[in-house]
């Protein structure tokens, strides 16, 4: 991928649909969280959508689908496909993949294969989602597995728009991902590079304090628009954590310009906005 002309690299983009009439959760949930974010009818673009979206505004997009399939009961997207599709777009688009980390044996498995065989860049994981404990001893085979491929490891931090409104939230439980369990990963793995995703709230200054002492450790933006952003997360992203965090979105919940257009009012300085929005990934991913 050729970045330099590129205007920013969104690290965090959902594909919800693969356009043969199959999503990635169940229509309730699908509804919930459209209406959490207020979203319209662009709720499941295609990875072919998505290229073109992000091509048009000269931006990169790191993609993905999450595999909660036994947590949720509901067939997840296929990665596989995801990331061959991908591959035509490869001047945007960047595919992660995401296996059901509580059938463990079998998602290193298929963990291998994607990277592999389908030139997967990285993984999702979504802790409330998925149902699973991230630093459960059977889910380090796992993230071994992850970091000798030497690729990145995303997880969902704090608050979730899945779920949100229903009666027990559809039972997805938020304290799955508490930044802190994460902590555990990434002090018994410290060659895997794990990205904390979104403003952690309502663990913030958790997630803060583990980029800040953790060298393997970086948070991604999306999931709120910037001018929501608690002010310790400001101040983090000025100053010791400048080369640590990540633009991302949460498309197609949250868009590059609404999110850009609040970002542009924050009090960020001149020299730190481009490591934020291209810089950071640039290096993270080894692009």
């Amino acid at each position: 991928m050729e970045t330099a002309s590129l205007a920013a690299i969104d690290v965090h983009v959902h594909v919800e649909g693969d356009g043969h009439g199959h999503y990635s959760m169940d229509d309730e949930l699908l509804a919930a969280s459209a209406q959490y974010f207020r979203t319209g009818d662009e709720r499941t673009p295609t990875v072919e959508q998505i290229a073109a979206f992000y091509r048009e505004r000269q931006m990169a997009a790191v993609i993905f689908t999450v595999d909660a399939t036994t947590a949720a009961g509901h067939p997840a997207l296929s990665s596989e496909e995801i990331a061959d599709r991908a591959a035509g777009y490869a001047d945007v688009l960047i595919p992660f993949g995401s296996v059901d980390p509580l059938v463990p044996d079998e998602a290193v498995r298929r963990a291998r294969r994607l990277v592999a065989g389908h030139g997967v860049r990285g993984f999702k994981f979504h802790p409330s989602m998925q149902g699973f404990t991230p630093n459960d001893p059977a889910v380090y085979p796992l993230y071994a597995a992850i970091e000798e491929m030497g690729v990145p490891a995303v997880f969902h931090t704090g608050q979730t728009g899945i779920g949100a409104g229903l009666p027990g939230g559809r039972g997805i439980k938020l304290r799955l991902s508490d930044p802190m369990l994460i902590d555990d990963v990434a002090a018994d793995f410290p060659g895997l590079t794990v990205i904390l995703a979104h403003p952690s709230v309502p663990w913030q200054d958790s997630a803060i304090s583990i980029a800040t002492h953790k060298a393997n450790v970086y948070i991604d933006l999306s999931g709120w628009s910037p001018k929501y952003f608690p002010s310790q997360l400001v101040r983090a992203m000025n100053s010791l954590l400048q080369d640590k965090v990540l633009f991302g979105t949460d498309y197609p919940l949250l868009t590059p310009e609404r999110w850009l257009r609040d970002f542009d009012k924050l009090d960020i300085k001149p020299d730190i906005r481009p490591k934020i929005l291209k810089q950071n990934a640039v290096r993270l991913l080894g692009l």
